[in-house]
């Protein structure tokens, strides 16, 4: 809104014209505060844009979905070199978690409608400056790993999948595995699993009793300094541990390969270097569980708008999500964030100002003025 005043100046009336405030998207028709409403509304509400649309034809706002669609992926554009930022902050940290999972985009050149595509999902930061961030991308190569790593050192936290091996050994990067996984398909090999004389554990039974083992010690430790896990855990973790491994190797030949437990026991054996990585530093965890929580706001929005019909949408998403989940991972409000940053980066001409907007500098700020 343009503001204006009449003031009377040497007995002559004058209209003074207020200069109109910047907008991030120009000659746009939405405030800034409708634009975050609708942004908070589809990817931390799972409201979908055409649903969205009826809701605001009820209340008289004739908006199209397109219109909602391309305010979305214009301010996305604006948005990116904050990302970029973000991007580069988390290198400096010393362990970043990393997932991925299906997307479906329906018009990415050169594939179906129906083939897979990615989001992914990197977690990490110095202590107290955390960012949750997500990339699409249609491919699952190692190209993408390598590009959204570009320059990191330090540990790497991943479920196994092997397009990660390239950048961990182009950065040396130290793989770290996860436990979640290793147990999960001993889980689920459980019912099928062939028990031994007189009904006695299968093997995939005591399997996960030695894997229950290391997570009771995690439970039992969660309080500890990261000097005080490592302690703990080269003292009751690395014993139990030393025992999963000779059971492995001693009982994996005796089981099919096909089978769930042989599939979960190659599994284990194959991924054992990266598994046991966490006893080494306290700091680490035993699984990428956080990763997974964070890929997680995403998983359940996708059930709600199914797809992104472009890749621009796709891209969009991901920046929008990383914009909330990480605001949510600083303790801020994911509105309040997005309007405060969407008022001020059309003013923000520098680097400097642009990283005043980083969420753990806006929490900074705000809490000095409110002391």
């Amino acid at each position: 809104m343009q503001e204006k005043a009449v003031l009377a100046e040497q007995g002559q009336r004058q209209v003074k014209v207020a200069e109109m405030p910047k907008h991030p998207i120009a000659r746009a028709m939405g405030s800034i505060s409708l634009m975050c409403f609708v942004i908070i509304a589809k990817y931390a509400d799972g409201l979908p844009l055409y649903r969205q649309e009826g809701i605001l034809s009820r209340y008289g706002g004739e908006i199209s979905r397109a219109t909602l669609a391309n305010w979305v992926i214009a301010l996305a554009k604006q948005l990116q070199p904050l990302i970029n930022l973000l991007r580069e902050h988390q290198h400096s940290g010393t362990l970043i978690q990393a997932d991925e999972t299906r997307v479906q985009v329906l018009k990415e050149p050169g594939r179906s409608a129906t083939s897979d595509k990615y989001m992914w999902v990197t977690l990490g930061g110095p202590p107290g400056e955390k960012s949750i961030l997500f990339e699409y991308d249609p491919s699952r190569s190692q190209e993408v790993p390598l590009r959204l790593l570009d320059g990191f050192t330090g540990y790497l936290q991943a479920d196994g999948y092997v397009g990660y091996n390239a950048v961990c050994r182009k950065n040396g990067i130290i793989q770290l595995g996860c436990w979640d996984h290793a147990r999960r398909k001993f889980k689920d090999a459980q019912p099928k699993a062939k028990k031994g004389k007189n009904n006695t554990p299968s093997k995939a039974d005591k399997a996960l009793s030695y894997i229950n083992k290391l997570y009771m010690i995690e439970r039992q430790i969660k309080t500890l300094s990261a000097d005080g896990k490592y302690q703990q855990r080269q003292e009751k973790s690395i014993p139990v541990l030393n025992s999963l491994k000779d059971y492995l190797e001693k009982n994996q030949h005796k089981v099919p390969k096909n089978s769930l437990t042989g599939q979960a026991m190659t599994y284990l054996s194959n991924q054992w270097e990266k598994l046991i990585v966490y006893c080494t530093n306290g700091e680490l965890s035993i699984s990428n569980i956080l990763a997974e929580n964070a890929i997680r706001p995403f998983v359940i929005g996708r059930k709600a708008w199914l797809f992104s019909d472009t890749p621009a949408g796709a891209h969009a998403s991901a920046i929008h999500y990383s914009l909330i989940e990480t605001a949510k991972a600083n303790g801020l409000e994911p509105y309040e964030y997005l309007n405060q940053v969407l008022t001020a980066l059309p003013y923000a001409d520098t680097v400097e100002k642009v990283e005043a907007l980083l969420p753990w500098n806006i929490k900074k700020t705000k809490i000095d003025s409110q002391g």
